[in-house]
């Protein structure tokens, strides 16, 4: 797993490359923690590119959401549309639909503000996808 900060629009942007489970989610958790300690409260976690994520990964999600909700921040997911798996690899699309589907699996997508995208996630102006 690849995990990256950087910064768009007033937004810190954590991106996350491969999967998210028991061994790598850490790593996501801690980048969340260090914005909000560096006075960050405003924060995307970019998961286009997520392969594949467990139930500790979608733990450090929930906690991310906590964490920016007890100090009045904003937390927002980039993740794409979900899409058949038949068609997911061939078409180009990120792993992110995975992490779609295990969130409405699970019943809480509609906790998170979802965006398809990273422009539309660091626009003040957007509206999230419905979940």
């Amino acid at each position: 797993m690849l995990v990256t900060q950087a910064e768009r629009d007033g937004w810190v942007v954590v991106t996350v490359a491969g999967e998210m489970d028991l061994i790598s989610s850490p790593a996501v958790r801690q980048k969340v923690h260090d914005a909000v300690a560096a006075g960050r409260r405003r924060v995307v976690l970019d998961l286009v590119d997520v392969r594949f994520c467990d139930s500790s990964g979608v733990g450090v999600l929930i906690g991310a959401r906590r964490l920016m909700r007890s100090c009045a921040g904003r937390l927002r997911i980039v993740l794409p549309e979900d899409v058949p798996a038949v068609t997911a690899p061939t078409e180009g699309y990120g792993g992110g639909a995975h992490v779609n589907r295990v969130l409405a699996a699970l019943g809480v997508r509609r906790l998170f503000e979802v965006y398809p995208d990273l422009e539309a996630a660091t626009d003040d102006t957007a509206r999230p996808l419905s979940a």
